[in-house]
């Protein structure tokens, strides 16, 4: 998976941030200890989740 960065997260949709997170979790999940993609996975899931914190719950 590539890095979300906040950037990106920010031009997305709620939905969109959601899906990106699940994605992000998997590719976490996948990737070896201490490899590049599970760096860029643990990065794009903190640029999600503060992107999603910023907006407040939704209704």
């Amino acid at each position: 998976m590539k890095l979300v960065s906040r950037f990106e997260a920010a031009s997305r949709s709620t939905a969109e941030l959601h899906g990106l997170l699940a994605e992000a979790f998997n590719a976490f999940a996948a990737a070896p200890r201490g490899s590049h993609e599970r760096r860029d996975a643990l990065q794009s899931m903190r640029n999600i989740e503060e992107e999603l914190a910023c907006r407040g719950p939704s209704i």
